[in-house]
């Protein structure tokens, strides 16, 4: 298959010693989970999973934060990015000494099966890949075989200002797979901001907080269930890393939403 990556880079298959920074924290997990785990000398402060083989990982700062000279003494010849998660200007600069960034921006699902074999192909774990793709297949079809009533969902990722996500993203589309709609339908950007005063916030019938990357805990829930605009309204946590980490992780998010659907029918 052509390793292409989401920025349109061909690769080929990696020869001689590999050495892998990771800039992506569900990409890391997924790395890990393709056998790369040797192989895996750098990752950012949120790349926590598998927590035992990413412990004694060298940290390289943030994702938004790499800092660029702790990457170099490592000497990686590889450095996974995303287009969400990583500054362009953080990836302009790895590319002057680290010789193959490979890019990632999976959209929505489906892409995870892209994914799994980009990096099972370029580092050499095709049949880890395989199985991967084996087992995510098999949980997506159980999930979209389910028949639900679609409900008008706001999903907040931030607030202080108020952030939700359109429907042109992953989340979104992941959680369409629940017939759970995110709004606003019609967002100029990605992740919008919005006040609490916009006239689309009366049409959700239900809002879900997510724990990532605000981290919002139960008494958040309870502050914004007691909000005039949402009386009435059911307000529920749910796990973002569930919903957002594409890679092996949506694997079980898959199964996760299945459940969480379930418990709101």
């Amino acid at each position: 298959m052509d390793l292409i990556d989401a920025a349109g880079t061909q690769h080929v298959p990696a020869e001689g010693p590999v050495r892998i920074v990771s800039l992506v924290p569900s990409i890391t997990e997924l790395v890990c989970d393709l056998g790369l785990a040797p192989q895996l000398v750098g990752r950012t402060g949120f790349c926590i999973h598998p927590g035992g083989a990413v412990r004694a990982i060298p940290k390289v700062g943030g994702t938004k934060s790499i800092d660029l000279e702790k990457v170099r003494a490592l000497n990686p010849t590889h450095a996974i990015l995303n287009i969400d998660e990583n500054e362009k200007a953080a990836a302009d600069a790895l590319a002057t000494f680290v010789p193959h960034l490979v890019v990632t921006h999976p959209l929505g699902p489906l892409d995870n099966l892209a994914l799994y074999r980009l990096l099972g192909g370029i580092f050499g774990r095709q049949g880890e890949s395989e199985e991967l793709c084996a087992r995510f297949q098999s949980t997506y079809d159980v999930l979209a075989a389910e028949k639900h009533d679609p409900r008008k969902v706001l999903y907040l990722i931030w607030k202080d200002p108020w952030m939700t996500v359109s429907p042109a993203t992953y989340i979104s589309r992941t959680l369409a797979l629940a017939g759970l709609e995110t709004l606003p339908f019609d967002a100029a950007s990605r992740y919008p901001r919005f006040t609490l005063e916009d006239s689309w916030i009366a049409t959700a019938e239900l809002v879900l907080l997510s724990t990532e990357p605000y981290m919002f805990r139960a008494k958040h829930a309870a502050q914004i269930a007691a909000l005039p605009v949402f009386a009435g309204k059911p307000v529920r946590l749910i796990d973002g890393e569930m919903t957002s980490w594409y890679g092996s992780r949506a694997i079980e998010g898959l199964d996760y939403l299945r459940a969480l659907r379930r418990s709101i029918a």
